[in-house]
């Protein structure tokens, strides 16, 4: 069909190492040296921010291609080896980024960048929601 279509795939699968690398060095910009410049928005602390978005947003696209071997962002239910069992484990994780949010805004808020609470809270609510639709679909709502 074309590029875009998920479900056509190459020979070889895509590289997932450089995303990977790159976020891990964004991250480590955040967390440990806090190099950022002021940005157009004159806001070094946004700035930081913008970059360890950047991170893990290519720490999820290395994720995707090592786990499901190709291009893309949605991990679509029938890529799933056990839809039953992955979301159980999805939901726990979702919960434990739940924890590690209030964490990071009670606890370790003077070393992380203010909005890491909020935004680890979007990334673990959006975990447990789609944690919950898999079960439901394959539990009481499946055909």
């Amino acid at each position: 069909m074309g590029f875009l279509d998920p479900h056509v795939t190459n020979d070889s699968p895509p590289d997932w190492r450089v995303p990977g690398m790159v976020g891990v060095l964004l991250l480590l910009d955040t967390v440990l040296l806090k190099f950022s410049a002021p940005g157009p928005w004159d806001s070094p602390s946004f700035t930081l921010g913008v970059i360890g978005l950047s991170g893990v947003v290519l720490l999820y696209i290395s994720w995707f291609r090592l786990t499901f071997q190709r291009r893309g962002l949605v991990p679509w239910t029938d890529l799933w080896d056990n839809p039953e069992q992955s979301a159980r484990k999805e939901l726990v994780a979702g919960v434990a980024v739940m924890a590690l949010s209030w964490i990071s805004g009670n606890h370790l808020h003077e070393y992380l960048p203010r909005p890491t609470g909020l935004v680890l809270s979007l990334v673990g609510m959006l975990m447990i929601v789609q944690a919950i639709y898999v079960i439901l679909s394959f539990g009481p709502l499946s055909d």
